[in-house]
């Protein structure tokens, strides 16, 4: 009886405690008081994006959350963001436990979720590989410019049916970074490629770095999947197990760099010559497949969901897209195809594409960091093992840089007075610092061609003329639009 009570009497005390133990005070602000045990996580919305503009407002440029008993930093606007991914980079650029990435059985490998000397190796030599094959390129350019052709293809053999062509964009985009990774494309009725693309957008759709279950991970235990903890998890393993299946199948014996014809030979090259030298390496399978799967999904979602918010822009600025399809029809013609080689051309284009970009903000948290060593920044203590979340929203979005029209879609604001494509550093799509995109530059020319040529050849049009689908978006890792139908008709 007496071991009940004292019991009892403990829980009562701890409970006492936390209900009115009060945040450090050398934190950056809470927007609202964190509860005993569950932080924060109450006072989160399905849509984080203007939830997280209203705690800007009311904390300032950094704010706190304790999510469950994980202490959660969110920076805000260019100068902090910039101050601890670029200038402080040292302290800011590890990665966090991440649910998804623990899901593959291989955590903390590769390139995205890679902390410390092995994500600088990996990074290094993946980086190397993509430049050696011509990244940013015009051998590159040419392999895009085939798989435009025939996705081109793919669309006009529509005839104008109403369509939602996000799968199939997914699918050709996959097909460039997998001509890189191994060799060749996929034919667009491949079954398992589809399986394996569905798989890979479910786990970047139901995926939010601030959900509940990445910081109560026993909750995928409970019966059901109310918080997609056993759906992250299957289609994690689901995508990585498809990869390593076809790694293992381009995999062959390589004796040197003439016989180079993907990436894999690439990596197995570079890993025997460090071997053989006696130079100690992070270099192996497990890295070469979790690459393989990173760059797979950077190269798959966040290129085809820019294209995709693209078109929902063009449906509901048909002004624009008529003003683009003149420039190129004005400047390119439509005898030929666009290429690379027209892209400085095309002013107004240029600037469709970075407004989108800026606009829809996909990837709004980026990829988390994590706080190396306890630091000051801006006056507020950052203890070690912080989760750091940089808020892109919050820089894109910027009314005191892009106008209090910021969250209109105008592509003027890329165009100077002299009428020529303006960029600004407050303009970070692919993140900044060390960890800055990987693939950036295969991205930006995977957009041009691809939106390019879409321009050229159609009209994007509702599927019915008095329902225009509206700008509406599903808020996970990625930002993308709700399902839509598009007619896209040849022009003649």
């Amino acid at each position: 009886m007496e071991i009940t009570t004292l019991l009892i009497a403990s829980a009562i005390l701890l409970i006492i405690y936390a209900i009115f133990r009060k945040p450090d005070p050398r934190l950056p602000p809470f927007p609202t008081r964190p509860l005993p045990f569950v932080g924060n996580i109450l006072s989160m919305k399905e849509d984080y994006r203007v939830l997280f503009r209203e705690w800007r407002q009311k904390c300032g440029d950094l704010f706190s959350l304790y999510m469950a008993e994980k202490l959660v930093v969110v920076l805000n606007g260019y100068d902090v963001i910039n101050e601890a991914l670029v200038k402080r980079a040292d302290i800011f650029s590890d990665r966090p436990p991440i649910l998804s990435d623990k899901a593959t059985g291989l955590p903390g490998k590769g390139v995205i979720f890679a902390s410390g000397k092995l994500w600088k190796e990996q990074r290094s030599v993946s980086l190397s590989i993509l430049r050696a094959f011509g990244m940013g390129k015009n051998f590159l350019a040419e392999k895009i410019q085939e798989e435009v052709g025939c996705f081109i293809k793919y669309l006009s053999d529509l005839k104008g049916k109403p369509i939602d062509f996000r799968m199939m964009m997914n699918v050709s985009t996959s097909n460039i970074i997998c001509s890189i990774m191994f060799g060749n494309r996929f034919e667009y009725d491949d079954r398992k490629f589809q399986d394996l693309i569905h798989k890979l957008a479910l786990v970047v759709g139901q995926q939010q770095f601030i959900g509940l279950i990445q910081f109560v991970e026993w909750l995928k235990y409970i019966p059901g999947d109310f918080f997609k903890g056993k759906s992250i998890a299957a289609n994690s393993r689901g995508v990585i197990n498809s990869l390593a299946t076809i790694v293992e199948d381009k995999k062959h014996a390589i004796e040197d760099s003439y016989d180079v014809s993907n990436f894999i030979d690439a990596y197995l090259i570079e890993r025997n010559k460090k071997i053989q030298a006696g130079i100690p390496t992070t270099l192996d399978d497990d890295n070469l497949t979790k690459i393989i799967t990173d760059l797979f999904t950077a190269g798959t979602e966040t290129t085809s969901t820019t294209i995709y918010w693209c078109v929902l822009y063009m449906l509901n600025y048909p002004e624009v897209q008529e003003k683009v399809f003149c420039e190129i029809k004005d400047t390119v013609g439509t005898d030929r195809p666009p290429t690379i080689q027209d892209k400085n051309q095309l002013t107004y284009l240029n600037a469709v594409i970075l407004e989108t970009q800026r606009l829809a903000s996909i990837v709004p948290l980026a990829v988390t960091h994590v706080c190396s060593e306890e630091v000051t920044l801006r006056g507020y203590t950052v203890p070690k093992g912080t989760w750091i979340i940089p808020n892109l929203d919050s820089v894109h979005h910027d009314k005191a840089t892009w106008g209090e029209d910021a969250l209109n879609f105008r592509p003027e604001r890329f165009i100077d007075n002299n009428g020529a494509l303006a960029n600004s550093e407050q303009f970070m799509p692919f993140g900044t610092g060390r960890r800055v995109c990987l693939g950036e530059s295969l991205a930006k020319m995977e957009l041009f061609q691809f939106l390019s040529n879409m321009f050229q050849r159609f009209q994007f049009l509702p599927a019915t003329p008095d329902n225009i689908p509206p700008l509406e978006y599903t808020a996970g890792a990625v930002i993308a639009p709700k399902p839509y139908l598009v007619r896209m008709v040849e022009r003649k």
